[in-house]
């Protein structure tokens, strides 16, 4: 086997490797997009602690056929970037979509995406970036959790002032 062709199937499994390990996958069209924007794009994506990568789409393609992925051959077409998060199902969506709206990109466009197994067009992904992270939500079920308790102690503080004042 040559050597061209033993990488091209190390990138690929490389590539399955990523896609079974991460929550969601986001697909953008990066055409366009300067190097200092891709630069600052990578640096937030490190940050977040999500794996922004420029693949070939034929090697994803392959990858996805592997682990019996269907729906995305449409997006990938053109120059893409992949972008993998690991942690949250919402991190890379986040990421991208806060990219794009906070540097009113034109040049950077989501095409889809992956979250587990089921694939996503672009209205699905921002979505996904519309809602809350699991640290959100959490914190949220816990302030629901704690508020009846804090008044409880609040009123029973208040009883206890008026019985020492009398």
């Amino acid at each position: 086997m040559s050597k061209n062709r033993e990488l091209k199937v190390q990138v690929v499994a490389d590539i399955v490797e990523k896609l079974k390990a991460c929550q969601s996958l986001v697909v953008c069209s990066y055409s366009g997009l300067t190097v200092e924007q891709a630069t600052n794009l990578r640096k937030l994506c490190r940050e977040k602690n999500v794996q922004y990568v420029v693949l070939k789409n034929r090697l994803v393609l392959r990858a996805l056929q592997e682990l019996g992925f269907e729906g995305l051959e449409g997006l990938l077409e053109g120059p893409n970037a992949f972008v993998f998060s690991m942690g949250d199902v919402t991190d890379a969506p986040k990421v991208v979509n806060e990219f794009i709206e906070k540097n009113k990109l034109q040049s950077l466009q989501i095409k889809g995406g992956l979250m587990g197994t089921e694939v996503l067009d672009a209205a699905g992904v921002k979505a996904i970036a519309a809602l809350p992270s699991r640290e959100e939500l959490l914190a949220t079920v816990v302030g629901c959790l704690i508020s009846p308790v804090s008044n409880l102690v609040a009123v029973l503080e208040q009883i206890a002032e008026q019985k020492e004042a009398a």
